[in-house]
């Protein structure tokens, strides 16, 4: 995956706020900046090219950016842009009544409209996800855009906690994909953002179709992992959570390699198997372990793990914390290279 670093900390501090506000201008659109006299700017920046989509994580110091009728004259690339802020707070104003965003809330706007964005208005240094994408790539009408664009959206519940955790999860592990990866995701982030914004009109219907069904199996994925401890968890009890049948949910799982209840086993068994392998849980008993992965009978669980990872869990967990104290001869004696490689099913 192409990732670029931008660090206002590697410029002459002279040079800083051109170098930044460039750089903004060249992500979103043309924008000017404003820092407080006497401050210490500093912000700091990722980029993840996703096809037409750019996400980037950063940090900055207390800022002012605006977008003017000057600059949309001169130039308006028609670019939507969403932040889920991670900490801190930010002030905005387009066209409506000041906002204050504080963490885990959904900021937006467009480059076709004035904006004021205050990072940081109480003094603080914010943290944050931003996505920007080209306003066309979205399969809602213009109209429907317009409408839902700089609307105060939650990042912890429904679609908007399927963004966000979307969002965290790519940038916390950008270096493990690869360009080949980055079509599959740029459609999920698509997915999302269209979503999000459906549901902030409560107009979901009018997403395409198969943009619905690419969502919705990404919000039964999120309910499955939440709910792995409930031994209740059955294809009949997502479907019904869901409001679908039970054929709808099979077929929502028909390009996987397993069904519904295998791939509920396998998510449990990595539950379990990461519980075994922490150090920190090393005083849980393997009997709990297992029930809090969902397992309810302790001897299906210890043949389900064996058969997946070649050990039973007791072994396995030996072998994992003689690992951690690097006193496991046979495995930590070949090369760096060999002790840097999962376990088994990892």
């Amino acid at each position: 995956m192409i990732e670029t670093v931008f660090k206002t900390e590697d410029l002459p501090v002279a040079d800083r706020v051109d170098a930044w506000r460039e750089k903004l201008s060249r992500i979103h659109a043309p924008v000017d900046l404003v820092c407080r006299p006497g401050s210490d700017f500093r912000t700091q920046q990722r980029v993840v090219r996703l096809g037409s989509a750019l996400v980037w994580p950063s940090v900055w110091s207390p800022q002012t950016v605006r977008r003017t009728p000057r600059l949309i004259g001169r130039s308006d690339p028609e670019m939507l842009h969403l932040s889920l802020i991670i900490k801190g707070s930010v002030g905005f104003r387009m066209g409506g009544p000041d906002a204050l965003y504080g963490p885990y809330e959904l900021r937006t706007n467009d480059s076709s409209r004035p904006y004021e964005i205050l990072m940081g208005p109480r003094g603080e240094v914010v943290d944050a996800v931003s996505v920007d994408v080209p306003r066309a790539r979205l399969p809602l009408s213009s109209d429907d855009l317009d409408r839902v664009i700089g609307r105060r959206m939650t990042g912890q519940e429904g679609v908007g906690a399927l963004l966000a955790a979307f969002l965290t999860t790519l940038v916390d592990n950008a270096h493990s994909y690869t360009a080949a990866d980055a079509p599959r995701l740029e459609t999920v982030l698509l997915d999302l953002l269209a979503a999000v914004f459906a549901n902030g009109l409560d107009a979901m219907d009018r997403l395409p179709a198969e943009s619905r069904r690419r969502t919705l199996t990404l919000r039964i994925q999120a309910f499955i992992r939440d709910h792995l401890h409930d031994p209740g968890l059955t294809p009949t009890a997502i479907a019904a959570a869901h409001h679908i049948s039970t054929n709808h949910l099979h077929r929502l799982f028909q390009d996987r390699e397993t069904t519904v209840s295998g791939w509920i086993r396998q998510l449990r068994l990595e539950r379990a198997r990461e519980q075994l392998a922490d150090p920190a849980r090393s005083d849980v008993p393997v009997h709990l372990v297992a029930v809090r992965a969902g397992f309810e009978h302790h001897p299906v669980f210890t043949r389900a793990f064996r058969s997946a990872y070649g050990m039973s869990p007791r072994d396995y967990r030996r072998r994992a914390l003689l690992q951690e104290t690097g006193t496991d001869r046979q495995t930590t004696v070949d090369s760096a290279s060999t002790r840097r490689r999962p376990l088994p099913g990892g």
